[in-house]
């Protein structure tokens, strides 16, 4: 089985991270697609970010319906900083005769010189950056495989600025998610 990870802070989940999951997953020809939601990302400040498991909770409203994408809780229930290279080890563990793709948008390869060992996670999994809008391509390192995604230039910080400013966010995330988090009242301060 060919199996997509997709992990992130996903604050909130938005239509882009699902445009981004299924383009992959009917480009690459994957079986499904797992969203992984950090705990606490390492690479980020934490002040700005809603609880574990409302994320939890609001990819999963996200997600319902497609057959093909699931949600996994393996960085939250670890608890502290998720780090790509322990999520990996336990999906190989746990899924030890399929090929894993490791998937994440062209802009978060910024931070690549950052991540706890790279060179392990390369030999482990086939890494998948999916290019998006201002991220040029020849910053992207060999060992990196790329597929073009429709452009979608949608932010969790954007959305979370319009929320805090009382601006329309509708249509940036799924309906339930949207009424999720105005029930919730997140985002607001």
């Amino acid at each position: 089985m060919k199996i997509g990870i997709l992990g992130g802070t996903f604050n909130p989940v938005h239509i882009g991270h699902l445009i981004l999951a299924e383009e992959a997953r009917e480009k690459l020809g994957l079986d499904k697609v797992i969203f992984v939601p950090a705990y606490l990302p390492p690479h980020k400040d934490t002040a700005d970010i809603a609880p574990a498991l409302m994320r939890l909770e609001m990819l999963k409203l996200a997600v319902k319906g497609n057959g093909f994408f699931s949600v996994s809780d393996t960085e939250i229930k670890r608890d502290g900083r998720s780090y790509t290279i322990d999520t990996l080890r336990e999906f190989k563990t746990k899924y030890p005769d399929d090929e894993l793709y490791f998937l994440i948008g062209s802009d978060l390869l910024t931070y690549l010189a950052d991540w706890k060992d790279l060179n392990e996670i390369l030999t482990m999994v086939k890494f998948i950056a999916a290019t998006r809008p201002g991220y040029a391509l020849e910053k992207i390192p060999k060992r990196i495989d790329t597929i073009p995604i429709r452009a979608v230039d949608i932010s969790g910080f954007e959305i979370r600025k319009a929320i805090k400013e009382n601006k329309s966010y509708r249509y940036l995330v799924p309906e339930a998610v949207f009424k999720y988090i105005n029930r919730k009242k997140l985002y607001r301060v």
